[in-house]
């Protein structure tokens, strides 16, 4: 990935701010054209800066009220097919790889206990899955930011 200069972090800044700016409005507030906003956003996503164009909602709002965070060890050897797996698996909402004891911490979201339960029993089941440890989220008390990532890179660069 290429390194972001100032604009790129006003033009990231921005879409922090407002996420569902649209081209124009990013020109005006930036004072650039419209074709170098469009180049920019075009290059920023060529190089992997945005992780997800998918809208974020509750899952809640489906019928999944109970989010929980199951920490899996396994078998190293088998970890590709595992997350293939665990891919598989709707209730897995997100994944993510760890080092030390726990290999990969999976963020479920269930209808209730027993819906949990079956679920990590699935999860337990797939091959090569040595162990799993279940922990109920009990809300999200700081969600997911970069806007201050974005104003450490603006204050260094």
């Amino acid at each position: 990935m290429s390194a972001l200069d100032r604009v790129d972090l006003e033009l990231l800044a921005a879409l922090a701010d407002d996420p569902r700016t649209t081209i124009v409005a990013l020109a005006e507030g930036l004072g650039l054209s419209r074709n170098t906003i469009q180049a920019r956003m075009a290059r920023l996503e060529q190089t992997g800066v945005f992780l997800s164009y998918e809208r974020s909602f509750s899952p809640e709002v489906l019928g999944f009220p109970l989010q929980a965070f199951v920490s899996i060890g396994l078998r190293q050897v088998d970890l590709p097919r595992i997350i293939n797996e665990l891919s598989r698996i709707p209730e897995v909402v997100q994944a993510h790889g760890l080092s030390g004891t726990i290999d990969i911490l999976a963020r479920v979201a269930c209808r209730d206990a027993r819906h949990l339960f079956d679920t990590d029993a699935r999860i337990l089941s797939i091959e090569g899955v040595e162990r799993t440890e279940t922990s109920l989220a009990m809300g999200e008390v700081i969600p997911f930011r970069v806007a201050g990532l974005i104003g450490l890179a603006r204050r260094e660069s």
